[in-house]
């Protein structure tokens, strides 16, 4: 797999929480420009009882870049918007960020 560029980045990112049994969904908002690249979706167990289980989705926002590169002044402003929102939002561009970001979500 191709790991320079900001295409590279996103597809291992996409591999990797594949792997960790997340899902990922490309992000575009008609309308609303700077928004990030993906939506990272992690199931969690939640226990109700003793006995019953329930999954709940912890979602997160991902900005893929070129290795190296930085969010636009843009993007920064989204995701600022987004944090005030209560969002997750994380900037990864490289295989070791990608790396402790799916450690840290498993």
């Amino acid at each position: 797999m191709r790991e320079t560029g900001r295409y590279g980045v996103e597809a291992r990112l996409k591999k990797q929480v594949a792997l960790a049994g997340g899902a990922t969904r490309k992000f575009v908002s008609p309308g609303r420009p700077n928004v990030p690249d993906q939506i990272v979706i992690w199931p969690r167990v939640v226990l109700v009882t003793p006995r019953v289980e329930r999954i709940e989705a912890e979602i997160h926002f991902v900005e893929t870049k070129a290795p190296g590169k930085s969010a636009r002044g843009g993007q920064k402003r989204e995701h600022k918007r987004l944090r005030k929102l209560g969002c997750q939002v994380f900037v990864l561009d490289t295989k070791e960020r990608i790396d402790a970001y799916i450690e840290a979500n498993r």
